[in-house]
């Protein structure tokens, strides 16, 4: 019985809140930076109303009689913590009521990467744990970390923070070096996400930090190479390896080939045609990180039968030849007479 009065009352005085209220707000949300403005409308369709307001800790309108729009204009956002409503009373002594939802956000004063402990260049495989310090952003639960390498977004943070007011956060991440990460550079992006579309500039980077990594030699090729000797016009057997720091080479040789003639700081061997001895030789690579051997092995080419054949052939038609010649020509008392089957003249005497 009581509560039947009390709601009653409360009816009569104009203050009961309608199930549905004839209002729009446009626009339905608003994503503002702290100290900038924004402005909303609040609308109604609705013959029934009798006056509009705008309940407000910033610049609040009171009701106002016989209108249907009515814009709420804050110049310049102080607050944090923001939730504008319009109200509408009706005819049957109703009021109702929307709410603005407003996100005051601010950009960070800095994002950096402090230098890790230790610092300097990277043994490969080794981890090495890099820190992004962001300061004084909100709101943080709006926010992303993210890390960077190269082309390619490494690592993403985001953070379970409900203070609205600006905050200082930090993310890690563990890096292990690799050799492919030499040279690659690093940075950390602090991103503060929200839904609105068009919203612009909500990212700021760190300064990038490039990675060392030092690791032993490797070949570029098949550690192991056989080729045929002679070649053409020369040979060139190539030891190239990759590596950190840059690799110094030295090479060993059969014996016939002079140490003069090459070059133990270069990574290939160029063989010509009077030093292509068949046998062993190999490549070192190495530097501080590490020491690998490539091996070539040079083998006599095998021989072209089809022009042996034709040698031969050559060779036994030639003595063919030479026979059937000797039968010609050589007489019966075993002498030869290049004048065997020509005209014999007679002697001239007297008759």
């Amino acid at each position: 019985m009581w509560l039947l009065v009390f709601v009653g009352s409360l009816a009569s005085a104009g203050t009961l809140v309608s199930a549905k209220c004839p209002t729009e707000i446009s626009p339905k949300s608003v994503v503002v930076e702290y100290g900038h403005s924004f402005s909303v409308n609040c609308s109604s369709s609705s013959n029934e109303i009798t006056g509009m307001g705008w309940e407000s800790k910033l610049n609040g309108i009171p009701l106002t009689e016989r209108v249907t729009v009515l814009t709420l204009v804050i110049p310049s956002v102080s607050l944090w913590k923001l939730s504008p409503q319009c109200y509408v009373n009706l005819n049957d002594n109703t009021q109702c009521t929307e709410r603005l939802p407003v996100t005051v956000y601010k950009m960070p004063d800095s994002v950096s990467m402090p230098q890790p402990s230790p610092s300097g260049s990277m043994a490969e495989g080794e981890k090495r744990r890099l820190r992004c310090d962001v300061t004084n952003v909100a709101p943080a639960r709006n926010l992303s970390v993210l890390f960077h390498k190269g082309n390619k977004i490494v690592s993403t943070n985001t953070f379970s923070v409900a203070s609205l007011e600006p905050v200082n956060v930090s993310a890690v991440y563990d890096l292990i070096a690799h050799k492919d990460d030499n040279g690659a550079r690093i940075w950390c992006e602090a991103k503060l996400n929200f839904l609105t579309p068009g919203l612009q500039n909500t990212s700021k980077l760190s300064a990038p930090q490039e990675v060392i990594v030092q690791y032993p030699p490797t070949f570029d090729q098949p550690e192991n190479e056989t080729l045929e000797v002679p070649a053409v016009d020369k040979i060139i057997l190539n030891c190239s390896a990759t590596g950190h720091p840059a690799p110094v080479y030295s090479w060993h040789s059969p014996p016939p080939v002079r140490q003069t003639d090459m070059n133990p700081n270069k990574n290939q061997l160029i063989l010509t045609r009077s030093h292509q001895f068949p046998g062993p030789y190999s490549c070192t690579a190495s530097n501080p990180k590490g020491t690998t051997t490539k091996y070539f092995t040079l083998v006599e080419a095998p021989r072209n039968r089809t022009t042996f054949a034709a040698i031969v052939g050559a060779l036994g038609l030639l003595g063919v030849v030479l026979f059937l010649t000797g039968l010609y020509f050589v007489k019966a008392d075993g002498t030869c007479s290049l004048n065997k089957g020509s005209y014999q003249p007679t002697s001239s005497g007297p008759v």
